[in-house]
């Protein structure tokens, strides 16, 4: 027997005050029954947990399967497959010989993952940024409801145009909670060169790590036009993102005009 590995007779036992759910008595009519979560899917919220706690932060080597699955007294197997997840969820990113490091946005790799548009031609490049715009506002009613926040609690409203070549491409605004943001300016926004993710997750411990898109077809009024150097009525991708922390807290909404004269919307499927 494995000296590392937990007692086989102890296999995926969970410890009763953390993984253990709740029996619920015989629900009424208008109540639903408990749900039951497979235990490597209570691991990998553990897991989640963690790192939203900050215990491993972005960048970090977390403890390997053996020592997890010793922690959480359940088998490497369980470890490996709530791992597996996380994995393909670019939460952690495993590397060969080296372990399960946590994801961060300052990898090469990582750059491109929220920046979909793609040359029609040539090799992809990261946008130049003008930021146009920085202030604190109350947040309107469906800015707070896709945030997640109240009617009129405080966020940080950033409008900026994104350049590829010096050819103007993408109008954007952006919302994020005051709360979590404090601090944010244009002089810090125009002073970091890198993807703006990377700089939430290291000035503000925010690490984005999934997105939902909305896309449609829109015509450029006079402001879009003005900014993007087209004529109004000019044909436009809108893309509309709510992007989510650890514990798929929304944590920011933006608005993109994106002009596809010269470049398409590139997603794949899996």
């Amino acid at each position: 027997m494995n000296p590392d590995l937990p007692n086989p007779s102890a296999t995926d036992q969970v410890s009763q005050t953390t993984l253990t759910p709740t029996v619920a008595h015989a629900p009424s009519p208008n109540q639903s029954a408990p749900t039951f979560s497979p235990l490597y899917q209570q691991i990998k919220s553990l897991i989640t947990q963690s790192l939203q706690s900050g215990e491993w932060k972005p960048g970090e080597l977390i403890p390997s399967e053996v020592e997890l699955a010793v922690r959480f007294k359940v088998s490497q197997g369980t470890v490996r497959k709530a791992i597996d997840e996380l994995s393909a969820e670019n939460v952690v990113v495993r590397r060969q010989g080296k372990g399960t490091f946590v994801a961060t946005h300052h990898e090469a790799r990582a750059q491109f993952r929220f920046l979909r548009l793609k040359p029609n031609e040539g090799v992809q490049q990261y946008p130049s940024n003008r930021i146009l715009e920085v202030k604190r506002i109350r947040a309107p009613a469906e800015i707070a409801k896709l945030l997640d926040i109240k009617v009129a609690d405080s966020v940080i409203f950033i409008r900026r145009v994104q350049s590829f070549d010096g050819v103007p491409t993408i109008l954007e605004e952006l919302w994020l909670p005051g709360a979590i943001f404090k601090g944010l300016t244009a002089e810090l926004l125009n002073e970091y060169k890198g993807p703006m993710y990377a700089l939430f997750e290291t000035e503000f411990g925010t690490h984005m790590i999934r997105a939902s898109e909305q896309l449609r077809s829109v015509a450029a009024d006079q402001a879009a036009a003005d900014l993007l150097k087209i004529d109004v009525g000019a044909p436009l991708l809108n893309v509309e993102r709510v992007s989510y922390t650890y514990g798929d807290k929304p944590v920011e909404f933006r608005r993109g005009l994106y002009l596809t004269l010269n470049h398409h919307y590139h997603n794949e499927l899996s």
